[in-house]
């Protein structure tokens, strides 16, 4: 068995990646791979890493955890999605991007040591995640939120490192949010491992939600005639209908915080892109590209 953990992050697909493939749950299953509801795993894993505190579990604790986890008697890969298992959203920016989030990684390995884990995780423009993240803030003040760390040092390929470190031998994937439309289908079959030919329910689930109807209608026609050869040439199409039927309203994103400007998010985007480059040639990381 493989565990695979969707870490998210906060403020990217929002649980649409989980809701899709329940959705699929039967197609999935065929496969042996099992999606449980949210509700049989969050809270029971949160708890026992806290409980273990680094330890290990013992062989029949990890019976009963699975127990409670899946119903199916065995499983090849088990999906597990939850955003807040790198941390909470208050703790998630305390001088770089969740800092307690390799230790949490760890804890949430140790629960079944001897079963193989990967993870999973979109990553986004702190330009755009530190204004989205300042919304799910709770007892805070906007100040007290924007003053737990200086935005142009938030690196994601120090999460990845740290998780590397942490958890060596773990796979770990990656794509930018930013290119979530035209992957999506990719995406769904990397977390889930899907490898059948019958498309997914829900592959279509993001293009539709940025591109005007008629658009999707006339893309999703294009393709039925001219069947693509690989995801690349698919993901071509979908961008060349997008940027002619992209819903503007949709697309834009609209945030203001204190002191923020022009320039400021222009550094802030230069610096994610650099570091999307290094992200790119870490070994041990799978990035996912449109």
């Amino acid at each position: 068995m493989q565990i695979v953990y969707h870490l998210g992050a906060h403020c990217t697909d929002e649980e649409r990646l989980l809701r899709c493939l329940l959705k699929n749950r039967t197609a999935l299953g065929a496969e042996g791979i099992v999606v449980p509801g949210p509700a049989r795993y969050r809270a029971l894993l949160r708890d026992t890493a806290m409980q273990l505190r680094g330890q290990t579990a013992d062989r029949d604790s990890q019976a009963l955890l699975l127990e409670q986890i899946m119903d199916e008697d065995r499983a090849d890969r088990l999906v597990l999605s939850w955003d807040n298992f790198l941390g909470y959203p208050a703790v998630s920016l305390r001088e770089r991007l969740y800092p307690l989030g390799a230790a949490r990684l760890y804890a949430f390995s140790r629960i079944f040591p001897e079963i193989g884990c990967e993870f999973h995780l979109a990553i986004r423009n702190p330009a755009t995640f530190v204004p989205a993240l300042a919304t799910k803030r709770k007892n805070q003040t906007l100040e007290e939120f924007l003053a737990m760390t200086d935005p142009f040092t938030l690196r994601w390929s120090d999460l990845l490192a740290a998780i590397r470190e942490a958890v060596p031998g773990a796979p770990i994937i990656v794509w930018c949010d930013e290119d979530t439309p035209l992957l999506w289908p990719e995406v769904l079959r990397a977390v889930s491992g899907y490898a059948g030919e019958a498309p997914l329910e829900g592959e279509d689930e993001v293009l539709a939600a940025i591109m005007r109807p008629e658009g999707l209608e006339r893309m999703n026609a294009y393709l039925a005639a001219h069947p693509p050869a690989d995801a690349l040439q698919r993901r071509r199409v979908a961008a060349a209908f997008l940027g002619k039927f992209a819903r503007p309203e949709a697309v834009e994103v609209e945030f203001e915080l204190p002191g923020w400007d022009e320039a400021t998010v222009a550094r802030l985007t230069e610096n994610y892109d650099r570091d999307v480059t290094r992200i790119m040639r870490m070994e041990g990381v799978t990035f996912l590209a449109p």
